[in-house]
């Protein structure tokens, strides 16, 4: 059976801009019937998509929109500090790329700041160029081949000068064993104020918001892996205040309880079928 999802590395020219490319082809998981909607997680990256079937990307509010808005077939989705409900009425092939800090200004000609919290349609930003973009992908065959073509569709657009400003990048580094901001904003030797501005310009969230949301995405590959004895220890390994904290900030994040999240068993830990849509929406 073909693979549903591909991912793989980008080549060493995208490694400063790209974390992950990935493509799915998901209709073989319409032979049951699937939820109409799905919450994705925050986990604090900007992504890049290109829906290659028929239904563009249509995103709602709450699980309580029930009108939602159209983004489009090429979408740019700004890193978030909640989750979002997406449509999956329809079966999708898509290709995409998951950003680094840094991208949005290279790849998309401005901060990740501007893009944070929504989703934009591509052809708002590259104009013409998303729609040749898109044609290009809907011909290419295969998964591992439309990744191929969405590396070169990136690589051409890679200005001749780059590079992530090196307090950013030092600061990236350290918060990720050490959630300290002060350290970090220290060590930068700029102003807390000036760091947070050129943090935010290459991320799309402030420090402490992103450190949380670090945290958070441990705390969901945790569960997911099943080594949960109990919410307590958890909480404590995870570094939350107690239990209580832990609750009330995956409950924000996610807009589910740790426990209904463990219920759910997504296939993918940071989508979440919105299983009782009629109840959510009546």
């Amino acid at each position: 059976m073909a693979r549903m999802l591909f991912q793989r590395d980008p080549r060493p020219a995208l490694r400063p801009f790209v974390k992950t490319l990935w493509a799915a082809d998901l209709s073989s998981l319409w032979n049951a019937a699937p939820a109409a909607r799905e919450r994705l997680l925050p986990s604090g990256d900007m992504h890049l998509a290109f829906r290659l079937s028929d239904q563009p990307v249509r995103i709602f509010e709450s699980v309580d929109d029930v009108h939602g808005h159209t983004v489009g077939h090429a979408v740019i989705g700004g890193a978030r500090a909640g989750f979002y409900v997406k449509e999956t009425r329809e079966p999708a092939c898509s290709v995409g790329a998951v950003l680094r800090p840094g991208a949005a200004e290279a790849l998309l000609g401005d901060s990740a700041d501007a893009f944070s919290g929504r989703h934009v349609a591509l052809d708002d930003v590259w104009g013409r160029s998303a729609v040749a973009a898109s044609e290009r992908l809907f011909e290419a065959r295969g998964l591992e081949r439309r990744l191929d073509v969405l590396e070169s569709i990136l690589a051409a657009r890679l200005p001749p000068v780059r590079g992530l400003h090196p307090a950013v990048a030092q600061a990236l580094g350290q918060l990720l064993t050490t959630p300290d901001v002060r350290a970090a904003v220290k060590q930068s030797g700029y102003s807390h104020r000036r760091f947070i501005v050129l943090f935010r310009r290459a991320v799309g969230l402030t420090p402490k918001l992103y450190c949380r949301l670090l945290r958070f995405r441990r705390t969901i590959d945790r569960v997911k892996a099943g080594r949960v004895e109990s919410w307590a220890g958890l909480a404590l390994a995870a570094g939350y205040s107690d239990q209580a904290h832990f609750h009330r900030e995956f409950r924000e994040f996610a807009g589910v309880t740790p426990e209904e999240y463990r219920k759910i068993a997504p296939r993918w830990p940071m989508h979440v079928p919105v299983l009782d849509l009629s109840r959510s929406s009546g």
